[in-house]
């Protein structure tokens, strides 16, 4: 449901008493922290009590920018930002074999050029992952499905990068790391988001979803993956298609039949998900749930109030 916007009414604006809360520079009262007006006093902003301000606020200013440029609906990407594209696993590739052909008994090297190879192997998904965002914003002109990533590198940059090879708005929510991290060059400036709190981060992936797409990854990627699972298990979501690339990655990292046989799931709870291995693939299944193939809108919203 939309937010309620207020109208200006008879009392000022916050802009407007923020430009008029000037004071004589020199008077100690002025100087004071305490005579800041709280929206402006960043000190008072960043308290630990002011915690619950804090994730309202990060609710709300998404919220509202997603509001005010009409999209409604998503296509979810999760995956790694380590898996690079197929140029750069190659380039790398040859970089260790390099190293390694100089020092053949160097173990780290032994194991980077294993990881090296792996790479290669996986790089295709990047590939796959930027069809997937073309596929999906060339498909439903009108933000009926936007393309929304985690914002990093490597997978997500992909999906933000098929979206932006049309020209289609897509989105990125960036979360502050203690390593460097900033948003991929693809991401519709206006819809890169930053984010303090991962809990948030992850309600807004899942506010607008019309589908999830899981590409191979790590613990983010298992992380949002299963918090999703146990939304779908325990009906705090409506029905949504959770699209696992990859099968033999998938079996070979999770076993969920031993979850099953341990009697810690049950065998229904397997078909809340299901593998695909192409673009195309993972585009039918989205564009049959949400109606895209006869014109119609998208059905099913993954939220809950």
């Amino acid at each position: 449901m939309p937010l309620k916007k207020y109208g200006r009414g008879p009392f000022p604006s916050a802009t407007e008493d923020a430009r008029a809360s000037q004071c004589p520079p020199d008077s100690p009262q002025c100087q004071s922290p305490s005579y800041r007006l709280a929206f402006q006093d960043p000190e008072f902003m960043l308290r630990g009590e002011l915690r619950p301000v804090r994730l309202q606020l990060e609710l709300l200013k998404p919220e509202l920018i997603l509001q005010e440029e009409g999209i409604e609906s998503t296509i979810v990407i999760y995956g790694s930002a380590r898996i690079p594209d197929p140029e750069t696993a190659r380039a790398h590739l040859e970089t260790i074999q390099q190293a390694y052909e100089h020092n053949p008994e160097d173990r780290e090297l032994q194991n980077q050029l294993a990881i090296a190879h792996n790479a290669v192997a996986t790089s295709h998904y990047y590939d796959e992952s930027r069809k997937l965002g073309r596929l999906i914003s060339q498909s439903t002109p009108d933000n009926q499905l936007v393309v929304i990533t985690g914002g990093g590198a490597g997978i997500m940059g992909a999906a933000n990068h098929g979206a932006h090879d049309i020209g289609a708005k897509n989105i990125g929510l960036n979360i502050v790391l203690p390593h460097e991290q900033a948003p991929n060059q693809y991401i519709t400036p206006n819809l890169a988001f930053q984010f303090h709190y991962f809990a948030i981060r992850k309600m807004h992936f899942l506010l607008r979803a019309k589908g999830l797409v899981v590409f191979p990854g790590g613990f983010g990627t298992l992380d949002e993956l299963f918090e999703a699972l146990t939304l779908l298990q325990t009906r705090k979501i409506k029905p949504i298609p959770v699209l696992l690339f990859c099968e033999r990655f998938w079996r070979r990292i999770i076993n969920f039949d031993a979850l099953v046989d341990e009697g810690t799931i049950s065998q229904d709870d397997l078909d809340f998900f299901q593998f695909v291995e192409t673009a195309e693939e993972a585009w039918e299944i989205l564009a049959q749930h949400n109606g895209v193939a006869n014109g119609s809108t998208p059905a099913n919203d993954a939220s809950a109030d």
